[in-house]
């Protein structure tokens, strides 16, 4: 049976992909600093901060495959960022895959984020390929750590798998929707004009079927790659208030004119703090802009069926 080491383990995300790893038949070894509780014979749990390095090292010991779930969004890093976070995680990643590679293990899956490409210029789905070029401190964080996972590496047989998925959501964790739709200086709910414009977003359960799928692949070859995570299609503005307005009894919406509000934002978006280290900040220069990925290649292991409508 192989073993995984997973971090950032008792997130959001981390909680359901240490479940999915147990049904797929493997054996699993997880940390976080916050506990978790999965009743499994093949589940062991250490409760420590991912700097703890003796701890961490110890752990890692009796495991062959990591799975790098920590330093993410969602799972065990603030929504606002600072220069602290980028150098615990720096630290935390290095030390992480240097030891995985001095324990040879098989393969290595790191989090990342869509935010390490460069903001498009037209809207042609954005592919693995597409330049890159991280406005926000988060995307920076990411792509840093790809970079050291590459260079950790790249004298090993290692497989490695990158995932850069798009923000997360499900029927009850709703943050990164309602990012797009509430001000954050006032609370209100807003769309712009009548919400005909969408988001690209990843049902966690997308998220976590894939690597279910490409954890058990039996394509015969290495899948070793880079891989972008995201519904099948954008999520319409106005299906985030409609899907409010539903599960959570969202009332009062504005409707706004969008040229005049980007016109306001213009002179002060590239000087934004907000920008840059609010992992949530709603860009109004591109809020319209229909941005989608392309999870081409991550469908050849996953169906990627979830969407807002039938999310749980």
């Amino acid at each position: 049976m192989k073993t995984v080491f997973v971090t950032g383990a008792a997130g959001l995300i981390g909680s359901n992909v240490c479940e999915i790893l147990l049904k797929k038949g493997f054996a699993v070894i997880a940390t976080d600093s916050k506990p978790l509780k999965i009743y499994d014979h093949n589940f062991k749990f250490i409760e420590c901060d991912i700097t703890d390095k003796d701890q961490i090292t110890s752990a890692m010991r009796d495991a062959n495959i990591l799975m790098h779930l920590g330093c993410s969004v969602d799972n065990d890093i603030s929504p606002i960022l600072s220069s602290d976070e980028e150098k615990m995680s720096a630290a935390v990643d290095k030390f992480i895959y240097k030891t995985a590679v001095q324990y040879e293990y098989s393969d290595i899956f790191m989090l990342s984020t869509h935010q390490v490409y460069v903001t498009p210029k037209t809207r042609e789905p954005i592919r693995e390929s597409f330049d890159l070029k991280p406005a926000t401190l988060y995307g920076k964080i990411k792509l840093d750590s790809e970079n050291a996972l590459r260079a950790a590496t790249k004298k090993s047989n290692i497989n490695v798998v990158i995932i850069r998925t798009c923000p997360v959501y499900t029927k009850t964790f709703v943050d990164n929707l309602v990012a797009r739709v509430r001000d954050p200086k006032d609370g209100n709910y807003f769309v712009y004009g009548y919400g005909d414009y969408g988001y690209s977003f990843c049902c966690l359960y997308n998220l976590v079927d894939f690597i279910g799928g490409i954890m058990v692949n039996e394509t015969g070859g290495r899948y070793a790659g880079i891989y972008n995570t995201a519904d099948t299609k954008p999520v319409m503005a106005k299906e985030i208030i409609e899907f409010l307005k539903q599960e959570f009894e969202v009332n009062e919406v504005q409707s706004r004119n969008y040229s005049s509000e980007s016109i306001k934002n213009q002179f002060t978006l590239f000087s934004s703090r907000a920008l840059k280290s609010e992992y949530r900040y709603n860009d109004p220069a591109t809020a319209c802009s229909n941005i989608s990925f392309d999870n081409t290649q991550a469908r050849r292991f996953a169906s990627f069926r979830w969407k807002l409508s039938n999310t749980k």
